[in-house]
């Protein structure tokens, strides 16, 4: 079967993706490109800058894996549990805000990474040199 190209721009056509998963076996979607950000990713992105807050690529993904949106408040408390720790001289900082767990770098301003309470359930952080509750 001859394929005709239909790209619009750079993008596939339907038929030719089509007949790439068919020729391939591939019954799932494709993995996802590397460097491409999801929507959730990019919106966490965007609320901490405001707030003087970057995530991490890890921790927009955590964020977003468990349906976890942060308030107005808790980016505002998260903020401020930054720059605390920030004041303390505290460099890798874990912040607890309600049932949620943000491990901070003060010096880049970032949330390495983020969990709620069924995920901390050990109770235990490492790595880290000090810690705010906000």
């Amino acid at each position: 079967m001859a394929m005709v190209n239909k790209n619009i721009g750079s993008y596939p056509s339907i038929e030719e993706l089509t007949e790439r998963y068919r020729l391939n076996g591939s019954k799932s979607a494709p993995e996802p490109q590397a460097g491409v950000r999801s929507f959730a990713e990019v919106l966490t992105d965007k609320q901490g800058e405001s707030f003087g807050l970057k995530f991490s690529k890890h921790a927009a993904q955590r964020l977003s894996d468990r349906n976890i949106s942060l308030s107005t408040s808790q980016l505002n408390r998260l903020s401020d549990g930054m720059e605390r720790a920030e004041k303390k001289g505290i460099n890798d900082s874990l912040v607890m805000i309600d049932n949620l767990a943000f491990i901070v770098n003060t010096e880049s301003s970032t949330v390495v990474t983020a969990m709620d309470a069924d995920e901390s359930k050990d109770k235990v952080f490492s790595n880290i040199d000090g810690a705010v509750i906000a």
